[in-house]
């Protein structure tokens, strides 16, 4: 081949291999501008959140005080008189009516006693009877007829006294209860005053908590409060402010609340550990729902909207913690809105669409 061919040959595949890079360059930029396009889209999408207005409403902040379950009728129940206990037919945990038997102790010896006392009142009428038709006849002075009203007297007491005596051998259940305490069992010998059983009423359950001097003015006996006691999970139960303590403790400035559950719901003991939500004092309060309120190493802030529906970045300062809401005290104003829900790849500057989630109540917009 000769020296001109060969160049016209190496010229024309050397355009070839140009052609082809200008080529392959040319669709690699239009492939890359082709690419952008969807993720400049993706960015200018609006960001789906919802929101809430902040408002200001006379609220009160929820004071929890835990206390134990006691029973305000509780009787221990002892002996009046000394002797072997007959009878005893109750258990701990046995429920009683009122007027049951609970305790009955040998009285054969208090028995006999009576009698006597009977047999020597009924002598004192007889002798008394007799003499006074010898008073009518003259045969004997006043002062005889007195002394015989005076032995009668005392012959009646006497028996009077017995029987009470003997009353106090059976002890019968005071109030419907339950019974707690069993100290002795039958056949036990008891001195006089031993303690025997202890019975309570299941259904005068209340509590007491410790309240600070600045919260017992904004409370009054009678007010309504919920309890809950953890023994039966989360459910609360209504109560009633029964009694105020007159007094403070001047080292705690502690004072004393009572309150007595209305109805005392089933499983509900003394010793259980309760909770109280006392209603502290009523103020003016700037509130927001307490999902909206985010944290970052520079402090608390929320994402309002503006005008725009664009999202903004502000720094406030919170309050008290008021439920599912919370209390602002610096940042924001009445009216302003705060995004609640859709922090998810949400950012200052992002344009937002309001939506309303499941269980949102509806929010005003501009």
């Amino acid at each position: 081949m000769n020296t001109p061919l060969r160049t016209s040959l190496f010229s024309r595949i050397l355009q070839a291999f140009g052609c082809a890079a200008l080529l392959s360059l040319s669709t690699g930029c239009s492939d890359t501008s082709t690419g952008n396009k969807p993720d400049d889209a993706d960015k200018a999408k609006p960001v789906a959140v919802s929101i809430s207005v902040v408002s200001s409403a006379p609220l009160a902040q929820t004071l929890v005080r835990s206390g134990s379950l006691r029973t305000r009728r509780s009787v221990r129940l002892h002996s009046q008189e000394e002797g072997r206990v007959e009878a005893l037919p109750v258990f701990a945990g046995d429920a009683v009516k009122a007027g049951a038997l609970l305790v009955r102790l040998d009285d054969r010896l208090l028995r006999a006693e009576l009698n006597k006392a009977e047999a020597t009142r009924q002598q004192a009428e007889q002798d008394l009877t007799r003499l006074q038709r010898l008073v009518e006849r003259k045969l004997i002075s006043e002062d005889e007829l007195l002394r015989a009203k005076t032995a009668l007297r005392v012959a009646e007491a006497e028996e009077s006294l017995l029987k009470t005596r003997l009353g106090y051998a059976t002890i019968n259940a005071p109030f419907d209860g339950i019974v707690s305490e069993r100290k002795v069992e039958p056949g036990d010998a008891v001195p006089k005053f031993a303690h025997l059983l202890t019975l309570v009423d299941p259904q005068s359950l209340f509590t007491e908590v410790s309240v600070s001097e600045l919260v017992l003015p904004t409370l009054k006996i009678g007010d309504a409060v919920p309890v809950r006691i953890d023994a039966l999970g989360t459910t609360q139960y209504s109560g009633r402010i029964e009694r105020i303590h007159p007094t403070i403790d001047a080292s705690s400035r502690q004072g004393m609340v009572e309150i007595a559950l209305t109805s005392v719901p089933p499983g509900a003991q003394a010793g259980q550990l309760c909770r109280v939500y006392l209603p502290g004092e009523i103020q003016e309060r700037r509130t927001i729902p307490l999902t909206a309120l985010r944290n970052d190493t520079e402090g608390e802030y929320v994402y309002t909207l503006d005008a725009s529906n664009t999202a903004r970045r502000t720094r406030v300062t919170s309050g008290i913690s008021l439920g599912d809401r919370i209390e602002i005290l610096d940042g924001l104003q009445d009216g302003d809105r705060v995004i609640t829900r859709g922090f998810i790849n949400l950012s200052a500057g992002d344009l937002v669409e309001i939506v309303t989630a499941p269980g949102d109540a509806p929010t005003q917009q501009p």
